[in-house]
């Protein structure tokens, strides 16, 4: 029998869902924590599931069914909207709200011209970034926390569909005292810092990554440092601690430390990382998600990027 739960009850759920707490959606949607509480159970009674659980002084938490709900309710509920605004003859500009999940190295460069650009062009758009690694994006993806992120390919399963959109090799940087840097040079052998001391950005899928480079080259790193924060690795460096290998460009090389890196390119044909949308494969996407990966490949493609090899755009399952 088809269950004859509510749009209402759909929309109170998924504001529930994205802020894990009955009291802040009861805010949010300006209505009485019991109507919330009460079709919240409704729902659940209706699909015979538990969607939440409850966790005492923690708020609440999605059940691997609501979980799922959420992942396939986004579609539906812009849907739904749009359907009333047609009926209502008003303009069906896109409005409402999205979650874009972006790797957390990826966020300073590109995040903030995203959201620019969304709000100039879809001003009825409120865009919310949610930062992680390369697991953590997966996981809110396929929970549906959020439709969208903007993430390197690196270990990317087959649960998710992606859309590669920049390819970008690895570069290295050195202090800018290093006789490589004072030479004037612009690029290097890797095998010229196999005795030097490397600072490693340390976060998940990307260390494997940088660490293959060096396989392939058959030399094994002296790793002194590691860290999981990009500019922390650019500020070791332009302290002389050592170099780091990294692969977003920066032609300028001001640190947090105050001191300078200098950018060189490889000389050896060592692989790029792969710049994608990535989305939970299988779901209809809505057209707020749609209209936010136009932006993202609109910007690539408008990006001026000095260690850039060629930007490909093509649906690829990994």
């Amino acid at each position: 029998m088809t269950s004859s739960f509510t749009l209402v009850q759909l929309r109170y759920f998924a504001a529930v869902a994205r802020l894990e707490h009955m009291t802040a959606a009861a805010a949010e949607l300006n209505v009485t924590q019991s109507t919330l509480s009460s079709a919240i159970s409704q729902l659940e009674r209706e699909l015979e599931v538990q969607l939440f659980t409850r966790m005492p002084r923690r708020g609440l938490r999605l059940t691997p069914a609501g979980a799922a709900l959420l992942a396939r309710s986004g579609a539906f509920l812009e849907e739904a909207e749009l359907i009333e605004r047609s009926v209502r003859s008003v303009d069906d500009a896109l409005s409402g709200e999205i979650v874009v999940g972006i790797y957390a190295p990826l966020a300073p460069f590109h995040a903030p011209s995203i959201l620019a650009r969304c709000e100039e062009r879809y001003p009825g758009v409120t865009i919310e970034f949610f930062e992680g690694d390369q697991g953590t994006l997966q996981e809110a993806l396929y929970d549906g926390r959020c439709e969208l992120a903007l993430m390197y390919d690196l270990g990317v399963d087959e649960r998710f569909e992606r859309t590669v959109i920049d390819r970008i090799p690895p570069h290295v940087i050195v202090p800018e005292d290093h006789p490589v840097a004072r030479s004037g040079r612009s690029s290097a052998s890797l095998t010229e810092f196999a005795d030097e001391p490397l600072v490693l950005l340390n976060l998940p899928h990307t260390r494997d990554y940088y660490l293959s480079l060096f396989r392939q080259l058959g030399i094994a790193p002296r790793i002194r440092h590691v860290s999981l924060g990009y500019e922390t690795v650019r500020s070791f460096v332009a302290r002389g601690i050592g170099y780091s290998v990294l692969n977003q460009w920066l032609d300028h090389g001001v640190t947090y430390s105050g001191a300078r890196v200098v950018p060189l390119r490889i000389d050896e044909p060592l692989p790029p990382t792969e710049v994608s949308l990535v989305r939970r494969r299988g779901l209809v996407p809505t057209q707020k998600s749609l209209a936010v990966a136009r932006v993202c490949a609109e910007l690539t493609r408008e990006r001026p990027h000095a260690s850039r090899t060629s930007m490909h755009t093509n649906e690829t399952p990994h």
